[in-house]
């Protein structure tokens, strides 16, 4: 027969391997809840994120870096600014790959465009 110290001995190690395998679940599970949520995969979240788009709006800077605002009054950063530069101020269509949780647009191709 077990002695009362070993019980509790025993019991505070299952609880404290069971935290540890729960944290580490979550750590590694959080990609894929993400995508689950949206009711996609991790595989389709990424194709989806591949495909290109094409935006309207107007370029403007915010510092260093150029964003499009676009006709809905979203905003995103643009990963080119040299691409972008001469188009400052100016009503575009810029086509790329959004990564919607940075907000920023991969630029493929910018044109002149009307908003």
């Amino acid at each position: 027969m077990k002695t009362r110290n070993s019980i509790a001995r025993d019991l505070t190690l299952g609880i404290a391997v069971s935290v540890v395998v729960f944290v580490c679940a979550l750590a590694w599970g959080g990609p894929f809840l993400a995508a689950a949520r949206a009711g996609a995969t991790p595989a389709q979240a990424q194709s989806n994120q591949a495909q290109s788009t094409t935006f309207k709006g107007t370029i403007m800077r915010n510092g260093e870096q150029f964003v499009l605002r676009e006709t809905s009054g979203q905003i995103y950063r643009l990963d080119d600014p040299q691409h972008a530069q001469p188009f400052e101020g100016k009503a575009v269509k810029v086509t790329g790959r959004l990564d919607t949780e940075a907000k920023l647009i991969h630029v493929q191709r910018i044109e002149s465009g009307t908003a």
